[in-house]
């Protein structure tokens, strides 16, 4: 089915960077963005002017009809996902939810409306089963799996008004595996043979994934085989 012009958020990471040559191998327009580049293709999800900006540059030349959210904090420096809620840091709580929850939900503020009011067209955003309230039997990591939970919400919730304005278009979150990227590095000693995917594989799997979603599923959540994740 393929996409005609797509703008990838967070294209300098693993997940990010594979997505965009996927789109671009495929014959699609590409619009990589992220907060390490320069000039038009930067994008820092903790700036509204500048997410703003970047969606008043592209929208100059039309219309896109496919939108990736592909960042996503876990850690930084000796800071990580908290394993007892004495480890909860209001400072870490913040920062999980201003690149997790908050940066992909001004994305989508800013770049919802430059999807055509007409026609098939996407937004997704990366979760995190982890997320997944329903599916949390584990606990810990309070943080990020609340950030992420907060993101299936937003996202949701843009489905609705999504809906009403754009009846052909989709508002999803995706769910990429556990992929081997920096995010993931410190914490992949117990991941199961064959469950640490590479990012060209993930990305493929999530591009499959999209081609299979319209309107009808718009608000829910998927895993990088199809399955759906319980909110």
């Amino acid at each position: 089915m393929g996409w005609r012009r797509a703008v990838v958020v967070g294209a300098s990471g693993g997940i990010g960077a594979a997505l965009a040559d996927l789109l671009e191998q495929g014959g699609t327009e590409v619009h990589p963005l992220s907060r390490s580049a320069t000039g038009e293709a930067h994008l820092d999800l903790e700036d509204e002017h500048s997410i703003a900006e970047a969606a008043k540059r592209i929208g100059v030349a039309g219309d896109v009809d496919l939108v990736l959210v592909a960042t996503g904090f876990l850690h930084e420096g000796k800071s990580g996902p908290e394993k007892d809620w004495r480890q909860i840091d209001p400072a870490m709580l913040a920062r999980n939810f201003a690149i997790n929850s908050t940066g992909p939900a001004l994305v989508a503020k800013h770049f919802l409306p430059l999807l055509p009011d007409e026609g098939r067209a996407g937004f997704a955003a990366l979760a995190a089963r982890v997320g997944s309230i329903g599916d949390n039997r584990l606990g810990g990591w309070y943080s990020y799996r609340a950030s992420k939970a907060a993101l299936v919400m937003l996202m949701r919730t843009y489905s609705v008004e999504l809906a009403r304005k754009k009846p052909d278009a989709f508002c999803v979150t995706l769910h990429p595996g556990t992929v081997d990227t920096q995010l993931s590095e410190p914490f992949q000693r117990n991941v199961p043979e064959g469950k640490l995917f590479t990012p060209e594989f993930s990305a493929s799997r999530l591009l499959e994934v999209l081609e299979g979603i319209g309107p009808a599923q718009s608000g829910r959540q998927f895993a990088w085989d199809g399955e759906e994740i319980v909110p």
